[in-house]
């Protein structure tokens, strides 16, 4: 599939989730439960992607964490941890929660109590500082949702299951920013109409990856990649792309007190899902 084709499909499949959840929830914060709950799928798919490669690699090649038992995951917390900065239990993993979020009564808390698990779990980490506050906007007991617990239930399996739909390919084989360009499509849709400031549009892919080229012209290596701007952390994977994350000496930063919590974990989803690896995840998110 093309970039343009991959574009357009998650446009389509966006527009779509719109379509099917119009009037449930304000276009505004619309935007903020999708991007919520797209960076709570694709951290949990980096996660079990990342563990299932280093079983293959001992050569057990059926082995699958997200279908291992919480027991027996708790052995490798610490060196994941340390590798990623953060864990997710299998029981915890989106996948596992969206197979039974039709029949639990209380989902809304479950999820809550999951949400706090993940940001939890980088404590006494290097990154605990960076996963504070990952979903403060991601209310799941709001009445926004819903005059009830059963409502609101009923509108968050809705947005797990579009979340959950959305064909975004294989890690490897994605040629966009996935996560980014949902953020700059969903931006363009309701900015507008919900009269937010533009200050909070990111710098389109293109963009970026010219900025990036232009200043890195003659350049094999760089000291340091600083982005007191971030959006989506789309600019520092261009970086990352063009010169290879190896030559960034001092790693990749950005002014975090700047950014709203669903814009953070924005820029923390695009670098931890990305090809650039887990390496970025620690240093772009700072």
């Amino acid at each position: 599939m093309t970039k343009e084709q991959e574009r357009t499909e998650l446009h389509r499949a966006i527009w779509q989730i719109a379509n099917d959840l119009h009037g449930s929830v304000d276009g505004w914060d619309f935007k903020q439960y999708v991007l919520g709950f797209l960076f709570y799928r694709f951290i949990s798919e980096n996660l079990t992607c990342f563990i299932n490669e280093q079983e293959y690699k001992t050569g057990n090649a059926d082995f699958n964490y997200a279908a291992l038992s919480d027991e027996d995951a708790e052995f490798g917390r610490t060196e994941t941890v340390v590798e990623k900065g953060f864990y997710i239990l299998p029981s915890e993993l989106f996948e596992n929660i969206r197979k039974i979020s039709k029949t639990d009564a209380n989902l809304n808390e479950t999820l809550s109590r999951i949400f706090s698990n993940i940001e939890n779990s980088a404590k006494g980490a290097d990154s605990e500082e960076d996963l504070k506050g990952l979903f403060d906007d991601l209310d799941v007991n709001s009445n926004k949702l819903g005059a009830t617990v059963a409502k609101r239930n009923e509108l968050l399996v809705k947005i797990m299951e579009a979340a959950g739909d959305l064909k975004l390919g294989d890690y490897q084989e994605h040629t966009i920013d996935a996560f980014g360009d949902a953020y700059e499509y969903l931006m363009t849709m309701y900015a507008s109409n919900a009269g937010k400031s533009g200050g909070e549009f990111y710098t389109p892919q293109e963009v970026a990856e010219l900025l990036a080229q232009i200043t890195v012209v003659g350049k094999k290596q760089v000291n340091k990649v600083y982005d007191p701007a971030c959006g989506s952390g789309g600019l520092l994977l261009k970086f990352a792309k063009i010169l290879g994350k190896e030559n960034v000496r001092q790693g990749f930063s950005v002014k975090k007190k700047t950014l709203r919590p669903t814009t953070f974990a924005v820029s923390t989803c695009s670098c931890t899902t990305s090809t650039t690896k887990s390496s970025i995840l620690r240093t772009a998110i700072r």
